[in-house]
């Protein structure tokens, strides 16, 4: 199942290709994250909101390992900011973020996944904000 939910996994995230992550979703399919929780609809939503809003729109699988029902995949995305996102429009930066999904599966199909990333990171990238830029602000304010 390793190689089924990561390759449907790349298409959708790196390709756009989201029918191949639909193909292979149950229908009660949630993912969560710090927001919160999300259906399938929603997830096919940010896949395309994330090609439209970088060019060169890369996913790379870095790691993936199975363990019984769980797939993890630690992930790197890059691309060029060219359209909103996030509020953000567009700086034609260079960006680079990485995170973890931690996949659920049973009888072959995606039940459920935990993803985790840092908006943080991808802010700082394109040089939105900075951790290091509040600190200094919030001292000088003291």
């Amino acid at each position: 199942m390793l190689e089924r939910v990561t390759d449907a996994w790349t298409k959708a995230w790196g390709e756009g290709d989201t029918a191949a992550f639909e193909q292979l979703v149950a229908p009660d399919y949630v993912r969560e994250s710090k927001s919160g929780q999300e259906g399938l609809t929603e997830v096919v939503r940010q896949i395309e909101e994330s090609h439209r809003a970088f060019s060169d729109f890369d996913v790379r699988v870095l790691r993936a390992i199975e363990n019984d029902d769980l797939v993890a995949i630690h992930w790197e995305s890059t691309g060029r900011h060219t359209g909103d996102f996030m509020g953000v429009p567009p700086t034609g930066r260079e960006v680079t973020v990485s995170g973890a999904s931690f996949i659920s599966h049973h009888d072959g199909v995606i039940t459920a996944e935990a993803v985790v990333w840092d908006p943080r990171e991808m802010l700082s990238s394109i040089s939105i904000w900075h951790l290091g830029d509040q600190r200094s602000k919030r001292r000088k304010a003291d």
